[in-house]
């Protein structure tokens, strides 16, 4: 059967496409160094400003809280309006929103500009996801997600790495926060020059057809299939437990374990450095082999043990880690295993769980089922940073005390144990007869 419109324009050209994944992630390179510039400086909001951890929880929950607000319907605008001008508009928001942080003087202006952040930086990164699946779906799309999640992950290591470049910005928090604000606005660039891509691609390529757009209705949601709320379950805990230890792990390493900041930075940065290598190959692995849903259950296996390991396991010998053109520091032997062992984590799940959708779901409701899975992804995120800092501060967490941190692992421990069953639940459903071809799809096969 012979698609409309195909005849009559050339595909994009490979070299055409790569262009276009670059641009559209330095733009998430932007987003991700912005959302991670305060985990550096957790300390010094502390000293300076007299933050709580527990505040310090409420401004990660002030971003998850924004974000819950505008996802569907910025599943709904990218679906009606298309994804090159909602990239551009949430990149702006984005770049707004890091100004307002930098600039801030109070709790409640900084808690007002992470809120703004949450509503441009997730749907931003929903626009992303759909890009991919139109650009890639059929050609490589794994590893396309990978080498997108690489350069993404790229922004969060620059911004550990931060407290080595531009340690002298450390004398205070705000300098560090304008400098993040630098990087994305040079962000909103690349994603202008993306929407100029896609704008010239218009009439010169195929880029297929432009299905309906399906009714955001949320009495419709049970037409989304098991396995995709497997995926989404995942997800939530997933995200729930890494994202919020970043958020504090930087400040943990040094008052946890006499960390020195640039130390503590660069071993933080160690978890998406192993990600910006493994996610793509993994993404390239799992387009030759398939088996998706089976690498999803042994990453969240690998994961079980390891805030466990950082709390108890001896620390071993100190082993000097250094970056090139960044920087250098002293680090224990089992936090170095630990965190690299959670970078390849950081790395197969997400790589697979995020391409794993557009096989699933109906292209025309691509846009929403992306916009629902990271909205159901910060009901979970925005009351585990306050649950943490709760549990810090209630246990009286600090270089004095470092067992007052034991609590908060065994929580994200108790997490990566829920992402387990619902790793192992999509494995089986996937295995029987209602899958969806998530373990048997490959680059050469027919779907």
């Amino acid at each position: 059967m012979s698609i409309p419109g195909a005849g009559a324009l050339p595909r994009p050209t490979p070299a055409y496409r790569w262009l276009v994944l670059v641009f559209a992630s330095l733009a998430m390179f932007g987003n991700y160094y912005v959302y991670d510039a305060l985990n550096p400086v957790v300390d010094l909001l502390r000293e300076q400003q007299g933050f709580s951890y527990r505040q310090i929880g409420m401004l990660s929950s002030a971003y998850n809280l924004a974000a819950l607000l505008v996802l569907l319907v910025g599943g709904y605008v990218i679906d009606r309006f298309g994804a090159r001008r909602a990239i551009v508009a949430f990149a702006a928001v984005c770049v707004l929103a890091a100004a307002v942080s930098a600039a801030a003087s109070s709790f409640p202006t900084l808690a007002a500009g992470r809120f703004l952040l949450g509503m441009g930086a997730e749907p931003l990164i929903v626009a992303v996801t759909a890009v991919l699946a139109k650009w890639f779906k059929g050609k490589e799309l794994s590893f396309a997600f990978g080498l997108n999640l690489s350069i993404s992950r790229l922004g969060s290591a620059s911004a550990d790495w931060s407290t080595s470049f531009a340690a002298p910005l450390y004398s205070n928090w705000q300098d560090p926060l304008w400098l993040s604000t630098g990087v994305m606005a040079a962000g909103l660039g690349a994603a202008l020059l993306y929407w100029m891509l896609e704008r010239r691609a218009e009439g010169r390529f195929y880029l297929g057809e432009a299905a309906a757009t399906d009714r955001l209705d949320l009495r419709s949601l049970y037409r989304f299939s098991a396995s995709y709320w497997y995926i989404v379950a995942l997800c939530v805990v997933f995200y729930s437990t890494v994202f919020p230890f970043r958020s504090f792990a930087i400040d943990y390493f040094q008052q946890a374990h006499g960390l020195e900041r640039e130390a503590a930075g660069i071993l933080s940065s160690l978890l998406p450095v192993a990600a910006i290598f493994a996610t793509p190959l993994f993404g390239l692995w799992v387009d030759r082999v398939g088996r998706r849903s089976l690498f999803m259950a042994i990453g969240s296996l690998v994961m079980l043990p390891l805030f466990l390991a950082v709390t108890y396991l001896p620390p071993g010998p100190d082993v000097m880690v250094t970056i090139p053109l960044v920087g250098s520091g002293e680090v224990p032997l089992t936090l170095l295993c630990v965190i690299l062992l959670l970078g390849g984590v950081f790395s197969l799940i997400p790589a697979v769980m995020w391409p794993s959708v557009a096989y699933i779901v109906d292209d025309r409701r691509l846009g929403s089922a992306y916009a629902l899975m990271t909205l159901c992804q910060q009901l979970g995120w925005i009351a585990v940073p306050l649950v943490v800092g709760a549990l810090n501060d209630r246990y009286l967490a600090g270089p004095e005390n470092p067992a007052g941190y034991a609590p908060g692992m065994w929580f994200y421990t108790a997490l990566s144990s829920l992402g387990l069953f619902f790793a192992w639940r999509l494995w089986r459903a996937e295995r029987g007869q209602g899958g969806h071809g998530l373990e048997t799809i490959t680059v050469g096969s027919n779907r």
